[in-house]
């Protein structure tokens, strides 16, 4: 048999193998911060996020846009007092979130006319929705 023949595809490979490793991205190089901040995110124009009912997809049976999308603005920065100092009844919903030392409570009251608090407990970057 022709060693001409066995040899050229195997060479082939390796060719595309050694390609493939250059081009791979490195884990080892540092990656941009995935978390967008609120900045980034006022930036986004709604016109170019894909909207379903605007591109003409078939909604469910009995769907109603009674909004348009983000039509309800999130609350960027949110104001916090001691524990003591709130007057909700002792009945009032929330939504906690505990951190290793903090904790944030979120009235579903005051949720029901935002739905959205861009926030971030200790450092770490949170979404609180209603």
């Amino acid at each position: 048999m022709d060693q001409r023949r066995i040899l050229w595809p195997a060479v082939g490979l390796a060719v595309v193998a050694v390609a493939l490793i250059a081009l791979w991205p490195s884990t080892d190089a540092p990656s941009e911060d995935p978390v967008a901040s609120a900045e980034q995110v006022d930036a986004l124009d709604p016109r170019e996020v894909y909207d379903p009912a605007r591109a003409g997809e078939d909604m469910p049976q009995g769907y109603r846009q009674i909004l348009g999308r983000d039509q309800i603005a999130p609350v960027y920065a949110p104001v916090f007092v001691d524990a003591g100092e709130v007057d909700w009844p002792d009945d009032a919903l929330v939504i906690g979130v505990t951190g290793a030392e903090d904790a944030k409570a979120y009235p579903v009251s005051h949720l029901n006319n935002r739905e959205m608090v861009v926030d971030d407990i200790e450092g770490i970057p949170i979404l609180v929705t209603w």
